[in-house]
């Protein structure tokens, strides 16, 4: 918006020129989504305390948490805001590509906001249905694979995918992109949406993983760039650079309150949400394949659920003292301040990691 109203008055005051630059309209976003987190945080914390929106803990879960019930939930509505306000402010809005991460992050954000209401209204852990969660979840990634299908169609979009480490295999997978793109969307974020049980550390890892997402966007976005690291280059991807910034700036405020100890839960609303646009943004640059290292501790998460439940339903055993996998090392011994450090440490690892694929074909 301010691009649109400024940027043309560049001729007459030669300073607006800076509009034109992404790097300045991406740190104006991620400096306004931090600022919408602190001036809207202690607000919406006080609002959630006052409606009574608390988390309800799990029985089955660590009795170390069995304090934080009634802690305010739902605090991914700040995410949200603080997402799609600084990105409507600073993204030249004519970019198809903003619109799809807007889009597709709302969509998920209504599904979690959705299984977080019936919680509430329930008085209980659960939500919505497994079945029913992934239903929605599904159409609306299948919507996204759908129209970026459709502009592979007019040269707009690459259905093309690269591979770490590998220069030569780009296999194009045409329609079957559509069905890839939901695996990844939603995928990522249930992979986000497990990680989210110890306080601060799915937002702290996804503020990582956005950074890293942030600098892929901009390098695939920049012609030269692209073209020296051998990427596919897709012409005004860049602006989504400014939704990658926004979404650091959300995530960093928003660790602010929800750090150890948590004065606010993102709630389903926030993972889900989140998880959806990482992966929406691996689609859009063409590093979808590098997700699951830029992601790796959620991948770590969610493999540790699935062999957890594989393992109990085929041998009656379990191989982790408790899944995820955060709570396994909990309950190991841990406390829980040194899970949440080391896991973002992973997360640092894994993210410098898949940087230096960029490189190294």
């Amino acid at each position: 918006m301010l691009y649109h109203l400024l940027y043309p008055l560049h001729t007459e005051y030669g300073f607006l020129n800076v509009f034109r630059y992404v790097t300045f309209r991406t740190a104006s976003a991620t400096l306004t989504a931090l600022a919408i987190s602190f001036f809207l945080g202690p607000w919406l914390i006080a609002r959630l305390r006052q409606f009574q929106i608390g988390q309800h803990i799990r029985q089955e879960g660590p009795e170390t948490h069995r304090s934080k019930a009634g802690t305010p939930t739902m605090g991914g509505i700040l995410i949200l805001a603080a997402i799609v306000a600084p990105t409507l402010l600073w993204a030249n809005l004519t970019s198809v590509f903003v619109w799809v991460a807007l889009g597709t992050t709302l969509a998920f954000g209504i599904v979690g906001f959705t299984d977080d209401y019936r919680k509430i209204v329930k008085k209980r852990s659960l939500g919505l249905s497994a079945r029913a969660k992934i239903l929605l979840q599904s159409a609306s990634a299948l919507v996204v694979g759908m129209v970026l299908f459709a502009m592979s169609k007019d040269g707009n979009f690459s259905t093309v995918i690269l591979f770490p480490f590998v220069k030569e295999l780009r296999p194009d997978l045409s329609w079957f992109f559509i069905p890839f793109a939901v695996l990844v969307i939603v995928g990522a974020s249930n992979a986000v949406n497990l990680t989210d049980g110890l306080d601060g550390l799915a937002i702290g890892t996804v503020l990582i993983a956005a950074s890293a997402y942030t600098v892929l966007t901009y390098v695939t976005g920049h012609a030269q760039f692209s073209a020296y690291l051998d990427l596919i280059h897709i012409p005004r991807i860049w602006e989504l650079t400014i939704f990658g910034g926004a979404m650091v700036g959300a995530s960093l405020g928003f660790l602010w309150f929800n750090s150890y100890p948590a004065q606010v839960f993102m709630g389903d609303v926030g993972s889900l949400a989140l998880g959806s646009a990482i992966g929406t943004m691996a689609l859009l640059i063409k590093q979808e394949i590098l997700l699951m290292l830029v992601g790796g501790v959620f991948v770590l998460e969610a493999l540790s659920v699935i062999i957890q439940v594989a393992s109990f339903k085929l041998t009656g055993k379990r191989v982790f003292r408790m899944a995820p996998l955060h709570h396994h090392f909990e309950l190991a011994g841990w406390s829980e301040p040194k899970v949440i450090v080391r896991f973002w440490i992973l997360g640092i690892m894994f993210a410098l990691a898949s940087l230096t694929t960029l490189k190294l074909r």
